[in-house]
């Protein structure tokens, strides 16, 4: 009996010890880059730089809830926490517009535009991920360091740009490095 458990232990560690994975050599510390939610074509496939409709409005909901919520901490353009009054405050843009007036005598007038920016404006996500790469197979693997909701904006003339809200990082360790840097 005795002889049995010795048996058993031995063969637990040794299948433990056989599907602990070796770490991938590192390929980069830190990549960013966005990627489309929504796609940029409507004649590309549906999944080419798309996902589908539930599961972005899904995905785009926990993000900016969470933030708006508190439950997920924001961060800044500069890596300075904020709080979830100055997360909600990002959605509602506000600005002085100068117009000239349709009819004589053509007088200029300031005028307050507010512009609130939507979920279904958020049509694009940028990451911050480490990469490491088996280089006997090509097989990749990515650690998420953080993310940043994405919003398509358009200014007083009409220009297209996009807008990076905020960003949410998901280990302590990212912060603490971006801010030594």
């Amino acid at each position: 009996m005795r002889y049995t458990q010795i048996l058993l232990i031995i063969a637990i560690v040794m299948m433990v010890a056989g599907c602990k994975q070796e770490e991938k050599p590192l390929v980069t510390k830190k990549i960013q880059y966005d990627v489309n939610i929504k796609s940029p074509d409507p004649e590309y496939d549906w999944w080419i730089q798309n996902l589908v409709g539930p599961d972005r409005d899904k995905l785009v909901s926990n993000i900016i809830d969470g933030a708006k919520s508190g439950k997920w901490q924001a961060y800044d353009y500069f890596n300075e926490p904020i709080d979830k009054f100055e997360v909600q405050n990002i959605f509602s843009d506000t600005m002085v517009a100068t117009i000239m007036r349709e009819v004589p005598p053509y007088e200029l007038f300031d005028t307050i535009l507010i512009h609130n920016i939507l979920k279904e404006d958020i049509l694009r996500i940028r990451f911050m991920e480490e990469w490491r790469m088996n280089p006997e197979n090509l097989e990749f693997e990515k650690k998420i360091l953080g993310i940043a909701p994405i919003a398509r904006r358009f200014d007083f003339n009409g220009i297209e740009r996009w807008q990076p809200l905020f960003w949410i990082y998901t280990d302590e360790s990212t912060i603490a490095e971006l801010k030594n840097n």
